[in-house]
């Protein structure tokens, strides 16, 4: 027992970003017996594969959002991370607070417009408001276009048409080929199937010219929107599925010369950020080649705390391997697509097994919570 403390003494882990892989590394970090200490802007861990459920059935939002303190206590700081200092292996905070470690987890994410992104600072209730809030929008318009056609594009249309069957829902796409470039050809065509089924209207291989000029998420009678072919749209809401970009900022002061063009953070096999034994990046913000999922960021997690302990107790560190693709699009609480270890799935099963919980249990479970 002495031996196993020695190890550990000196040892603070800094987790900076609580989402999918910042959640798993802190929880494999308490179960260990590590010192540690979470930070986050938000006061409650957001489980986002839910966001577009949440932004169009009421009273949803709730179940998305689990305090990190009921879970985590004092080991959680909310705060925004200014910047990283490497030399002094200190965490600096907006405000001044700075946090000292022995090593550091980047679990930074991914930003993107909302409702499928909320990267904002707020307290659980502002949160959950700014989702009820969305609901009225989505409510107040008849007809509803939705730009992007990716997986969340295409999971968005599909949860309004299905909450809300006799609106309009137009879903425009600048290329031919929906949801994710790495699915099976035969998964992504049968998303198209669905949304058609649903009775979504798409615009493929086109583009929206005047975006910049629209307001998005506001409900607005006849709002013409320009198509680069020519064509003019009228809608009521507009929701943008695009630009999803590396949440950087909290470490492109210190980790400068270890980012790509993107803003991701260049990882070795065994998660550790290119120049630093002691840095590890999870999830999105590493640029490890594969999907950015919540389910690849827990996996992630796993191995640099698994690396943090071998490095203390002298062992050989772990390597992260990419396996087939596994990707489940929930298209409405009925319906769903995907495929597991690169084999494609009946909708069925993916509507049983995704679709209508939106693996909220998973989260909760995690948190070690009761979902209300």
């Amino acid at each position: 027992m002495g031996s196993q403390m020695s190890q550990v003494e000196g040892v603070h882990v800094v987790v900076v970003g609580g989402g999918f892989g910042g959640i798993a590394a802190a929880q494999d970090l308490k179960s260990r017996g590590l010192d540690f200490t979470l930070i986050d802007m938000r006061d409650a861990f957001h489980h986002n594969v839910a966001a577009l459920r949440a932004s169009v059935q009421p009273g949803f939002a709730k179940r998305t959002f689990i305090p990190y303190a009921e879970t985590f206590g004092d080991s959680f700081v909310q705060g925004r991370v200014e910047r990283v200092e490497t030399d002094r292996q200190t965490v600096v905070l907006q405000g001044g607070r700075e946090i000292q470690y022995s090593h550091l987890i980047l679990c930074t994410g991914t930003d993107g417009p909302f409702p499928g992104k909320f990267n904002t600072v707020a307290s659980y209730q502002t949160a959950v408001q700014a989702y009820e809030d969305f609901i009225k929008q989505v409510q107040a318009a008849d007809s509803v276009l939705v730009v992007g056609g990716g997986s969340t594009g295409v999971e968005m249309a599909a949860e309004i048409k299905t909450e809300y069957p006799d609106k309009k829902v137009v879903l425009i796409h600048s290329r031919i080929g929906l949801a994710d470039p790495e699915l099976l050809s035969s998964v992504r065509q049968q998303a198209k199937e669905v949304l058609l089924e649903k009775g979504v209207e798409l615009l493929l291989g086109q583009k929206v010219s005047n975006l910049s000029e629209l307001q998005l998420n506001v409900t607005q009678k006849n709002m013409k929107v320009s198509t680069d072919k020519g064509e003019t749209i009228e809608t009521d809401l507009i929701i943008c599925c695009t630009g999803l970009r590396v949440n950087a900022a909290a470490y492109t002061s210190g980790l400068g010369g270890s980012m790509t063009d993107s803003g991701a953070l260049k990882v070795n096999q065994q998660l550790q950020v290119d120049g630093f034994s002691n840095v590890y990046a999870v999830g999105d913000c590493n640029n490890i080649d594969e999907p950015k999922m919540a389910y690849h960021a827990g996996l992630h997690a796993a191995v640099a705390v698994s690396n943090i302990s071998n490095s203390l107790s002298g062992k050989e560190l772990t390597s992260y391997q990419t396996g087939n693709i596994t990707m489940l699009l929930a298209m409405g609480r009925d319906d769903g697509v995907g495929q597991f270890n690169g084999l494609k799935l009946p909708r069925c099963l993916v509507a049983l097994g995704k679709s209508r919980d939106l693996l909220l249990w998973k989260s909760w479970r995690e948190m070690k919570q009761k979902q209300p």
